[in-house]
């Protein structure tokens, strides 16, 4: 009897420890997804952007302002949603380096970081003003809608499921473009050396320009994804952009694959961390990275 005892308690234990896996995996790769857009910006174009952090905030209530519109007028779900919203950031991006971060690239970073912290009170208003200041919430299409079980007290959503696969197959996609095109090999040598880039004849400003619109282009995603798990509300791309830039530092400015280890080893800590350790989990981030700076001053990998 004790041993039987004994086993379901053990059973149940690897189940509860299988789930907070899966549940690290998804954050981790989610959080990769949003700072790799920082990444490419910060790390390639030199640009401390404060304000990648609404990207991720407009992002989520794109999700929740355009299902309907979309739902109205070209009878899609949240998917057609997904891609809509996509188009639009890609154009986001696109203007607001145009128009703003074009001329950052020879300032000052403290030029930057006021410009950047003014965009953040502009999409905060912006957002106010539109849909204003309520919580959301947006359901996941029907198809992702259910759960998995895991033995027979334990379910898992298949929606977060879906989340770390999309988020694998963007970080496939986003290593293949860098390492294996012309174009990932043009903006590792633009980040590396702008004077020689312009003198081979590349137009480095509209190469600059596209890998802007592709880093908000990847937080707005983010935001849009994840807004079915979380809550959509004001202020929600603060939190990010703090962890966002630990991810940064901690797996080595401008690379990718740092990046994602990095958001691998947070995702593990802040996870186990809120389950073993709940009070003193908002520090554990920190810490993480602290030993890792010890150890590496430059990051997990350098850029390229």
């Amino acid at each position: 009897m004790e041993s039987s005892a004994r086993q379901s308690t053990a059973y149940m234990d690897l189940l509860f420890f299988l789930i907070q896996c899966l549940n690290a995996l998804q954050y981790g790769l989610l959080l990769f997804l949003v700072a790799s857009g920082l990444t490419l910006i910060f790390g390639i174009m030199g640009v401390i952007n404060l304000a990648h952090g609404s990207f991720y905030m407009i992002g989520a209530y794109m999700a929740y302002a355009l299902a309907p519109i979309v739902g109205g007028t070209l009878g899609g779900g949240f998917f057609a949603t997904l891609l809509v919203g996509l188009v639009l950031a890609v154009l986001l991006g696109y203007v607001l380096e145009w128009v703003f971060f074009s001329f950052l690239y020879q300032r000052e970073h403290l030029q930057q970081v006021l410009m950047t912290y003014g965009l953040i009170l502009v999409f905060e208003e912006l957002r106010s003003l539109l849909v204003g200041d309520d919580v959301h919430g947006v359901a996941p299409p029907d198809i992702l809608a259910g759960t998995l079980p895991l033995g027979e007290m334990m379910t898992y959503p298949v929606y977060r499921l879906f989340i770390s696969a999309v988020c694998l197959l963007l970080a496939l996609a986003m290593y293949l473009v860098f390492t294996r095109t012309r174009l990932g090999m043009m903006i590792r040598a633009g980040s590396t050396n702008r004077e020689m880039v312009q003198s081979l004849g590349i137009d480095i400003k509209f190469l600059y320009r596209v890998v802007f619109a592709a880093g908000v282009a990847v937080a707005v995603f983010a935001g849009m994804v994840a807004a079915p798990v979380s809550s959509v509300y004001p202020g929600m791309g603060n939190t990010v952009l703090i962890i966002c830039f630990v991810v940064v530092v901690i797996g080595g400015i401008g690379s990718i694959r740092g990046a994602l280890l990095a958001s691998l080893l947070i995702g593990v800590v802040d996870t186990f961390g809120k389950v073993l350790l709940p009070q003193a989990s908002g520090v554990l981030i920190y810490v993480l990275m602290a030993l890792i700076l010890l150890w590496r001053p430059d990051g997990l990998f350098k850029a390229g």
